[in-house]
């Protein structure tokens, strides 16, 4: 398994490719193969990557509240977040995991592959110190922090569209994405919204929340 291909992809290079293996090395393939995991890893990047997270927001947003930055936080360091960092690197080519999980693909599982982000960020740690760990941090997650940082103050158009539309009773409203385009870090997606089958209107986001807000902010301005 080529893990110089990862290495380049991730722009850093172990000193410790042990380092590196561990934190690739799910617990179904630990078991079989009487070795460790990277569960422990993984306990500890969750930390460190709270931590940075919180310093970049609080060093780069300064108009952001006490309460929006832990809004914006927990957005960019949650599973579908980190999902995206291990899509982009091509993680589940790296993974390492039991032959249960293999039949199951579960290299390419959100959960596992999202909790091996935060196992290499305790890797580059322990390989390099916490300049590097930011540095990892920084670069695949501040798109991610940019967006969730716009929305977070964001009126919820969508509830305020289901009340308008519900004021005379009950009425079938449907959010759905009907295309999909661009790299990976810098995806954009088209959502439409209907009501009891109805088109209302369509929006275009950098994420798929974003994209049905807009759709409902638009179907609101048309009322």
């Amino acid at each position: 398994m080529g893990l110089e291909k990862l290495e380049q992809s991730i722009n850093y290079s172990f000193k410790n490719k042990e380092l590196l293996k561990k934190a690739l090395t799910h617990s179904s393939y630990a078991f079989e193969n009487h070795t460790e995991s990277n569960e422990k890893l993984e306990f500890l990047g969750d930390s460190i990557l709270e931590f940075i997270s919180s310093k970049y927001l609080y060093e780069n947003f300064p108009k952001l509240k006490e309460g929006e930055m832990t809004k914006v936080r927990a957005d960019i360091v949650c599973e579908r977040s980190l999902y995206q960092v291990a899509k982009l690197h091509n993680f589940s080519d790296f993974l390492y995991v039991g032959k249960s999980e293999i039949q199951n693909h579960g290299n390419t599982r959100p959960a596992i592959m999202a909790d091996s982000v935060e196992a290499l960020i305790a890797a580059i740690y322990f390989d390099s110190g916490i300049d590097e760990a930011e540095k990892f941090i920084v670069n695949n997650l501040k798109i991610a922090a940019e967006v969730a940082s716009k929305n977070v103050g964001q009126k919820d158009y969508k509830t305020v569209l289901q009340e308008k539309l519900q004021i005379h009773g009950d009425v079938k409203i449907e959010y759905k994405i009907i295309k999909e385009q661009g790299p990976d870090h810098d995806k954009k997606f088209t959502a439409v919204v209907s009501c009891n089958g109805k088109l209302l209107q369509q929006g275009e986001g950098k994420t798929k929340k974003a994209a049905e807000m807009e759709a409902a902010k638009k179907a609101i301005e048309q009322m």
